[in-house]
């Protein structure tokens, strides 16, 4: 059954010549032989010739030739709709299939509170200056493998990172954020202030923590572990905005907050915090698209000192 199916669809499919039906839907949209033959850079006789043929194969008129004039049969004014509307499918489907071969997709992975406060407030330049890269943002805690779930990736730390290729971008810094609105001006202010606190995924001494710029600044009358604690960076930030006290936050993640005015940084010392690097893969080849994000992000880093 599914033979002689086959093999009636085949026998309905015996259409004419490509050329000729092309050639008819041209000078049918434009009543013109001379119009069409522009259109399909050939010269009027052809589509003459071509519209001719195309007649004798299906047995009727389909124009009426005057002078200097062609008119639809009847016949012809059935035919155009369909070819038309098949053309213009043809155009579309071949078109989608074109510009999804044409796009790239770019993955880079950083961490939720960087993807959130620096990265999505910066897209709209890559995709104005790229709009055909497709670039996914891996936003997790979570070290991504760069030899298959993700291009690029941002990482705090001094390295060593084995097999990879690792540029430094900034060196991060850590000072006493608060919303103006607290009116917190002096390192004595702390005293009634409620501290924010974000729980780092990795232990580490170099960890910007109360307990470090406490012991820098010389204040021993704070207790360092007291206030508010998040488990998420961006969680920390929007509290602090909404003025809910005041924390050590990242002065590269907070510096559109710190330069509208939402918040301010009264005070020092400023903690050192880790590198940040942008990293990929030693045995992934840097193709054209990797690269065009790769310099989109050096140069916004660039842009922001």
């Amino acid at each position: 059954m599914d033979e002689l199916h086959s093999s009636l669809s085949f026998a309905m499919r015996r259409l004419p010549p490509l050329a000729g039906l092309r050639a008819f839907e041209a000078a049918a949209r434009h009543l013109s032989f001379k119009r069409a033959a522009d259109e399909l850079h050939v010269t009027p006789t052809a589509i003459s010739h071509q519209v001719r043929q195309l007649e004798q194969t299906v047995g009727v008129r389909l124009f009426e030739r005057r002078t200097r004039q062609v008119l639809l049969t009847a016949e012809g004014q059935v035919l155009l709709p369909v070819l038309r509307d098949g053309f213009d499918a043809f155009a579309r489907v071949l078109e989608g299939l074109s510009r999804k071969r044409r796009r790239a997709v770019v993955t880079l992975s950083a961490t939720p509170a960087f993807t959130a406060k620096w990265l999505v407030p910066r897209l709209a330049g890559l995709r104005k200056s790229r709009a055909d890269i497709d670039l996914t943002l891996l936003a997790s805690l979570e070290v991504a493998d760069l030899n298959s779930t993700a291009d690029l990736a941002l990482r705090y730390g001094s390295g060593p990172y084995p097999d990879l290729i690792a540029e430094p971008l900034t060196v991060d810094r850590f000072a006493p954020v608060v919303s103006p609105r607290l009116g917190i001006r002096r390192p004595s202010d702390l005293r009634s202030a409620t501290l924010l606190h974000f729980d780092w995924h990795r232990r580490d001494a170099r960890n910007p923590t109360w307990r470090r710029w406490l012991k820098t600044a010389g204040i021993n009358d704070v207790d360092a572990r007291a206030g508010v604690r998040f488990s998420d960076e961006t969680h920390a930030i929007q509290a602090t905005v909404a003025g809910a006290g005041v924390a050590l936050h990242s002065l590269v993640l907070v510096a559109d907050e710190l330069s509208q005015g939402t918040l301010i940084a009264p005070f020092g010392p400023e903690l050192e915090g880790s590198s940040l690097h942008l990293v990929r893969s030693r045995d992934r080849p840097l193709t054209e698209p990797v690269e065009a994000v790769r310099h989109w992000l050096k140069s916004e880093f660039n842009a922001a000192r």
